[in-house]
């Protein structure tokens, strides 16, 4: 279903129900594309992908907070601070056996709904 270190076996509908919503974007389905050929840098990518620079910051703390994209941040040859960031690995399967299995762990708060927005 997903690979995610973070997650535990009795949080997989929490898990999967998070990545999926932060992928019903098409803004993050574009950021996950544009990272899967090569890590890049904030302002590189959001010219690549025509979007502002703050724009990209949202998508990619939703990105990140799912675990599909980690970041790193490099000091440049001139002193500045960059952040990188690059695909997780990661792996969806999903078939209606994992969403029976997975619907059985879901949280019953409603702060959850919340979160995923």
């Amino acid at each position: 279903m997903l690979r995610d270190a973070s997650s535990t076996e009795d949080k997989a509908g929490d898990a999967l129900l998070k990545v999926l919503a932060t992928l019903a974007s098409p803004h993050r389905m574009r950021v996950v594309a544009a990272l899967a050929g090569q890590r890049n840098y904030v302002s590189q990518l959001a010219r690549d992908l025509g979007i502002s620079r703050a724009l990209l910051q949202v998508h990619l703390r939703k990105l990140e907070a799912a675990g599909l994209v980690s970041a790193s941040v490099e000091v440049s040859a001139d002193g500045k601070a960059m952040k990188f960031y690059e695909v997780a690995p990661f792996a969806l399967h999903v078939t209606p056996d994992t969403i029976r299995i997975a619907a059985r762990t879901l949280s019953t708060h409603h702060d959850l709904e919340t979160e995923l927005r």
